[in-house]
């Protein structure tokens, strides 16, 4: 699909406005956007997974300070073992590359014994998050750049439920941690996969101040689109958007495990002070 209003539609259950600026392929890549959760086991050809890093080299990082790494997963009994702490999600296993994003403090720790200075603030939480939103950023191109190669890719955000073994399986060091991981392979063409649509901009966009009352009409409306694209794709959802995120939240057992992130994220060396 590379018409801008049939994408439009699709993203948002409906054209939300008309586009006046000039289309380009990077607006059809983006837009075009939909989560693959079964693959083919046809490898990558020689050569994409550098391509891919350095398409997330190429993202922005704060200061220059490049607080993330990734590990490259293509052993299938790792990845079956990455998968069963993840949840036992099964594309782990299918796909033949899954990278692991990493928020990095080990390094520059290591960089600044190397150099004899201390590295006290390290162990503050804006260093934590800055981490996280590095890989974040890294991750993110990547995932665009796997897409304008005709693979398909997943965030896998139950690499966090149990943080510490994924920690040991990949030999991780102190002051690592895995934020999520992200499966890269060629779609399986028998399993369909639509573009999901998304809030509408009345609920996201925000002009001058922030205004939550004011999204409540935009959220409704949003209720009935999903639950319209829920049917036609026949997946399992009960209710609507509201209800099924609602539900996510209700209890700490919905965390699946990260309601103790913190300690395991302190048992890896982030004190978060």
């Amino acid at each position: 699909m590379t018409n801008p209003t049939e994408l439009l539609r699709s993203r948002y259950g409906e054209i939300p406005f008309n586009p006046e600026i000039e289309w380009n392929d990077s607006l059809t890549a983006l837009l075009s956007h939909c989560s693959i959760r079964s693959y083919l086991s046809d490898p990558l050809p020689t050569g994409t997974l550098e391509l891919l890093i350095a398409a997330a080299q190429s993202a922005s990082t704060s200061s220059n300070l490049q607080t993330w790494s990734v590990v490259a997963v293509e052993d299938q009994q790792r990845k079956e073992e990455l998968s069963k702490l993840a949840g036992n999600q099964a594309h782990i296993k299918q796909v033949p590359l899954f990278l692991v994003w990493l928020a990095d403090l080990a390094r520059l720790s290591h960089v600044a014994d190397s150099r004899g200075i201390s590295h006290d603030a390290l162990e503050y939480l804006e260093m934590f998050v800055m981490a996280t939103i590095d890989a974040t950023l890294a991750a993110q191109n990547a995932a665009v750049a796997a897409e304008s190669l005709g693979l398909g890719t997943v965030y896998i955000g139950g690499i966090r439920n149990r943080p510490q073994e994924v920690a040991q399986i990949l030999n991780l060091p102190s002051s690592v941690y895995a934020v999520f991981g992200l499966c890269v392979g060629y779609a399986n063409p028998d399993v369909e996969a639509a573009i999901k649509p998304r809030l509408p901009q009345s609920a996201i966009l925000h002009r001058e101040t922030y205004k939550l009352a004011e999204q409540e009409e935009a959220i409704a409306h949003y209720n009935d689109i999903i639950k319209e694209f829920y049917t036609e794709q026949k997946m399992n959802v009960a209710g609507d958007w509201s209800e099924h995120s609602a539900q996510r939240i209700a209890t700490v057992e919905a965390l699946r495990g990260r309601d103790r992130l913190r300690e395991a994220l302190n048992n890896l060396g982030f004190k978060l002070l």
